[in-house]
């Protein structure tokens, strides 16, 4: 509680409390929106009900981040960091229950000030009143009307949508290098739903039949199962022989798998293996087609979490290093997952806030790093075996742009393989287009998160 408030005996809403202190952390700890979210739902002991209401509130939120605080600069005459920094997180949950949510437009006011009674200083309870009454009074369309009038399109879209315009020029380029030009609008809108649950069946351990036909919608991956129910209250999830997992993280994993290689088949390394879920696929199938499975964390805390995932399934390396040191040991693999270190642009729908934690000041670093970990990967590859590159970011400087680089530094001993034919293969629903070799998903076309695949086989000779 702020000191000053207007009134200590008013009792807000939890749910939207819960809401509060989500924003509040993120903006202040820099704390990750879908880690925290679980803790604060249970230490509140939220129902299903509940507990749904404050997702879609604080992750809807969170996405439209800057067109709210542009709607209420418009509808306040103030700037946004003028405004008490509890109270732009209170009027921004209100503008997102009256343009976005089905909650009455007393109830979203009323609820709004007696949050701001306990949560703001007493001064900025009747703005924060003032400011919602005059936002309810036009709806979400014709209030981007109002704060895009003037802008180049690509400004508008980027208040419209909320994305940071280094964004929005990095998936324009990534889409436009693929032909789908026409996709940018739609992507932009995709990023701001909430994804749909999918499940990982491990195989060996269950499948999709296994699961009842009204939690299966539409699968894109062999092994997964979209629901629409809690995770929480399905069997084979609570053993650990099913994860929750983006349906595009499961195909290249898959992928991986299903590559031709020219070796004899006998040991697999995800080198940046947490929190462990690809982990989780790969150990599965190495149990019944008989290799030996190497998971590797940079750091403890990531190991264990890589240890926990795995625990279900049986006994596995679990090592900790730097993947970057793992090309100078004698130790070969005939199959690497280097899931790298990435801007997580690909993540958008599931990790909201990156959007705004993100920015162009990290890609260097990054593209530094991914390069280090693929000449790693590619020194602990047995000849004939194959590494895939994975990112969850379509941003060409750390996709083709790196195979790109492989390429040159590797020259003559890497045969890029055609990822989008055995993808394809997988799932035919996917429909990539086979003439180019390397694999780009997309949520608003395939329904995943925004995958890239590269596959690249070390040639014997």
């Amino acid at each position: 509680m702020v000191q000053g408030t207007a009134s200590r005996f008013v009792v807000a809403d939890v749910n939207r409390e819960v809401a509060f202190d989500l924003l509040d952390r993120v903006q202040s700890d820099d704390a990750y929106a879908n880690l925290l979210l679980p803790t604060l739902i249970s230490r509140a002991k939220l129902d299903s009900r509940d507990a749904a209401f404050v997702q879609e509130l604080a992750f809807g939120t969170i996405r439209n981040w800057l067109l709210y605080e542009k709607i209420i600069e418009a509808a306040s005459s103030r700037k946004i960091d003028e405004i008490e920094p509890a109270a732009q997180i209170v009027i921004v949950l209100g503008v997102h229950q009256l343009l976005k949510m089905r909650v009455p437009t007393h109830a979203a006011i009323n609820e709004s000030v007696n949050l701001a009674k306990t949560k703001t200083s007493k001064g900025s309870v009747g703005f924060v009143n003032a400011v919602l009454r005059k936002i309810a009074l036009k709806d979400k369309d014709d209030w981007i009307d109002e704060v895009t009038k003037g802008l180049s399109e690509l400004d508008a879209l980027s208040v419209q949508y909320s994305h940071p315009m280094w964004i929005l020029q990095a998936f324009k380029a990534a889409l436009a290098s693929r032909g789908m030009d026409k996709e940018f609008e739609d992507l932009l809108a995709s990023n701001n739903l909430a994804p749909k649950v999918s499940l990982a069946a491990l195989p060996g351990f269950c499948s999709p039949s296994d699961f009842d036909v009204d939690q299966q919608e539409q699968n894109r991956s062999p092994i997964g199962v979209e629901i629409s129910g809690n995770p929480a209250n399905i069997e084979l999830v609570n053993k650990g022989f099913a994860r929750v997992q983006d349906q595009g993280s499961q195909l290249v994993t898959l992928a991986l798998i299903a590559s031709p290689i020219e070796v004899a088949d006998e040991n697999w390394l995800d080198m940046c293996a947490g929190p462990g879920g690809k982990a989780a696929i790969l150990a599965a199938v190495s149990l019944s087609s008989g290799q030996r499975f190497v998971a590797n964390e940079v750091s403890d805390h990531r190991a264990q979490l890589v240890t926990n995932a795995l625990k279900p399934l049986g006994s596995f390396e679990v090592k900790i290093s730097d993947g970057r040191v793992y090309g100078e040991s004698s130790e070969k693999f005939s199959r690497i997952l280097l899931d790298a270190p990435c801007t997580g642009l690909g993540a958008l729908r599931r990790r909201p806030e990156s959007r705004w934690r993100r920015s162009t000041d990290d890609l260097a670093d990054l593209v530094k790093l991914q390069r280090e970990l693929i000449e790693s990967a590619w020194g602990a590859l047995e000849p004939g075996g194959v590494l895939a590159y994975v990112t969850c970011s379509p941003h060409l400087s750390e996709t083709t742009g790196q195979v790109a680089w492989a390429e040159g530094k590797f020259k003559g001993r890497l045969e890029l393989m055609n990822a989008n034919e055995i993808l394809n293969s997988l799932s035919p629903s996917l429909k990539l287009n086979e003439s180019l070799r390397t694999a780009q998903l997309w949520p608003q076309v395939h329904g995943t998160d925004a995958m890239f695949l590269a596959l690249m086989r070390k040639s014997i000779n």
